[in-house]
């Protein structure tokens, strides 16, 4: 292989020229004609039988270029990469130029990763807020412990109450005509969930099994349907079964059967440690974001769109395969959704260029400051990607190249180096603060780890 030429073409596009010769050729050429001899009739001789040089006299000189070509060009092209010094950041377009026996030259046209500058990344500010745990949320986790050891109890003689599920019958009728879409048989209905229209649910309630009555409403003024709108109906109602649900008391005897503890107080205590850990760690996460945010304002380079484009791909492909573990696919829940695919795209299209701009600013950070990972960082990040995804140490390094490993560790590394520096100021939580937001995805993970857990499944 031989780069003839390397140029930027335009802001972060590259064209490189690269030739492979004669010798390297007539090498891929023969194991072409090895390869496909065999599918070759040529009279005269048995299928597979035919020398070269029959096979190109019949069909042509180039029979077997194509092949020769499709086989070299990759590797050519990665070694002219490295001659070059770029990095592609999208895969290149290719185009020969010339081909003949004494080898081919071809024209790789791709985009390069930009060259961007950071201004500032030392000495930021920050402010970060000190959370607590309330008992309210204490309490609204054991709450969640309680619905789902909760009982199901059937209800004989009792009526029916706000938050009791029950199996009904129904038939709707205006002025006295029943109407599309309005009857249902042993259909399930909790009391106080408004899947009905207002007024329905809280009519059943104080009726028993068996009973059969009427329900009067009214149809919403927006209602969907043109021709209920605003009318009255009369629904003819039989209610067959029943059921309420029965929390379990909030005691000792309630956090011995659904956990380790032997005391509720033990229990209590191990919520208030787990939800102060996850607030903390959302904490450390605003800070890191707040100051990541003033890195990515300040940055300056022109960022080539192909890099955002790429990003979504990835994003998309990480939807679709949590769709998998569903038993659905792409297709499926676009169709669902009435969503076009260029318009799912661009839900990510925000996300993506943020995390692409991080992604550039961090890795210029470790550029700059020269951070280095070693070996046993390697091979801990390794043991830690394995252990969180309970697969084999090996397969994790089947699928995660150890270069691909470093670019992580290094922005990590980086990122380190912005908060070690930073200059961060604590408050006290504010109780409008205790709800906790969305949070934004830093660049510290790699979509490699995902794909690790998939393709060790």
């Amino acid at each position: 292989m031989q780069l003839n030429a390397s140029k930027e073409i335009e802001t972060n596009k590259y064209e490189l020229e690269i030739a492979v010769t004669g010798t390297e050729f007539e090498d891929a050429v023969a194991k072409a004609f090895h390869k496909n001899s065999g599918k070759i009739q040529v009279p005269g001789f048995r299928k597979g039988k035919a020398p070269r040089k029959m096979i190109e006299k019949m069909y042509g000189k180039g029979v077997f270029w194509e092949d020769a070509i499709n086989d070299l060009y990759p590797s050519a092209y990665d070694a002219a990469v490295k001659e070059a010094k770029i990095e592609p950041v999208d895969r290149a377009d290719i185009e020969v130029l010339s081909v003949d026996e004494n080898g081919f030259t071809f024209k790789a046209t791709v985009f390069v990763k930009p060259e961007v500058k950071v201004n500032d990344y030392k000495g930021l500010k920050a402010e970060k807020v000190i959370p607590t745990v309330s008992e309210e949320e204490i309490g609204a986790e054991l709450k969640k412990m309680q619905e789902r050891n909760a009982r199901i109890i059937n209800v004989e003689d009792e009526p029916a109450k706000l938050g009791d599920s029950t199996v009904i019958d129904f038939e709707g009728f205006t002025d006295g005509v029943a109407f599309n879409g309005g009857k249902g048989e042993k259909y399930t209905l909790v009391l106080g969930s408004n899947q009905f229209i207002p007024g329905f649910e809280d009519q059943i309630v104080g009726h028993k099994i068996g009973e059969e009555f009427d329900v009067n409403v009214n149809f919403p003024e927006e209602y969907h349907a043109e021709d209920l709108k605003g009318k009255p109906a009369v629904f003819k109602v039989k209610l067959h079964e029943i059921t309420k649900t029965e929390l379990p008391e909030l005691d000792d005897e309630f956090a011995k059967d659904i956990s380790d503890f032997d005391t509720l107080a033990d229990l209590k205590a191990d919520i208030q440690k787990k939800i102060q850990e996850h607030k903390d760690a959302h904490a450390n996460d605003d800070v890191e974001n707040a100051l990541i945010d003033q890195i990515i304002a300040s940055m300056e380079g022109e960022i080539p769109e192909v890099m955002y484009e790429r990003r979504i791909d990835e994003m998309v492909h990480d939807f679709e395969h949590r769709l998998e573990g569903q038993g659905l696919n792409l297709d499926t829940y676009l169709k669902y959704t009435g969503s076009e695919l260029s318009t799912f795209r661009k839900t990510f299209a925000e996300q993506a260029q943020r995390q692409v701009k991080i992604r550039l600013a961090l890795e210029k950070i470790a550029e700059i400051e020269k951070l280095e990972v070693s070996e046993q960082d390697i091979n801990a990040e390794y043991a830690k990607i394995a252990e969180g995804y309970k697969i084999d140490l090996e397969q994790v390094k089947a699928v995660i190249p150890a270069q691909e490993l470093v670019k992580d560790l290094v922005v990590t590394k980086a990122i380190d180096l912005v908060r070690n520096s930073a200059e961060i100021t604590e408050k006290a939580e504010d109780s409008a603060e205790a709800a906790t937001a969305p949070k934004k995805v830093t660049a510290r993970k790699t979509t490699k780890k995902a794909e690790a857990q998939k393709d060790a499944e």
